[in-house]
């Protein structure tokens, strides 16, 4: 047998011997794009049960059945990080959820402010989710809420968690962020940034840290991106 090349995600327990049987896309995607066959192997996760080795023991066009063989890796969970960011356009969108997966988000939300004004499919952000915890061998796949309306995130916030805020009216040099460690949440504006409203309140709360990504103003795919590796650089599991 060669070495399992393919990762991917499944809804089901994952355990020695255990079956997986596999729906129309899988199936459709192993098969017939990747064109594996029996006694292939696949690297199996689901955010629980770590990563397990499965070889195929049924192949059809429109269904399939995986067996475990082997614990391959460990569940590793992302620090205690999330990420609020406002929609904006689809590619863009998606952007910022897959590099928030890479970057090691622990759940993500979208969050609808003043100035957002693009649509989202939630469905098709996690799929995003999934296809990036595959290629880059993560076994967690962050949960994507449903958009949320920033007023009423922040009014039922626990100040525990600590919020670092980009705020682009803090244009300048970028600092190192001077924080203890805990639960946090990385916040990201639309592209026309924060309303005063939004800002005040943001400015009034004890368990926000503003913070400048810089002397350019950066796009909010590139910002969501800059703010997490900051974060991650400093209090995260890259240290």
């Amino acid at each position: 047998m060669t070495e399992a090349k393919i990762r991917l995600y499944v809804d089901q327990a994952l355990a020695a011997g255990q079956p997986v049987a596999l729906d129309e896309a899988q199936a459709n995607y192993l098969f017939n794009v990747m064109r594996l066959v029996v006694g292939s192997r696949v690297k199996l996760f689901n955010g629980r049960d770590g990563e397990w080795l499965a070889v195929v023991e049924h192949a059809a066009k429109r269904n399939g059945i995986l067996r475990c063989t082997a614990h391959s890796a460990a569940l590793v969970a992302p620090p205690d990080l999330w990420l609020l960011f406002a929609p904006i356009k689809k590619a863009r969108t998606d952007f910022i959820v897959e590099k928030a997966v890479e970057l090691g988000a622990a759940r993500l939300i979208p969050v609808q402010t003043r100035f957002t004004n693009e649509r989202m499919r939630e469905d098709k952000l996690r799929a995003h989710a999934v296809e990036a915890a595959e290629q880059c061998e993560a076994t967690y796949v962050p949960p994507l809420d449903d958009l949320i309306p920033l007023d009423k995130l922040l009014a039922g916030w626990d100040p525990a968690r600590r919020i670092l805020w980009a705020d682009e009216g803090l244009q300048g040099r970028a600092a190192l962020l001077q924080a203890a460690p805990g639960p946090w949440a990385v916040l990201i504006g639309p592209e026309g940034g924060f309303s005063p409203e939004e800002r005040i309140k943001l400015s009034g709360m004890p368990c926000v840290t503003p913070i400048s990504l810089g002397p350019r103003i950066l796009r909010a795919d590139t910002a969501a991106v800059a703010a997490l590796t900051i974060w991650q650089t400093t209090l995260g599991d890259w240290l």
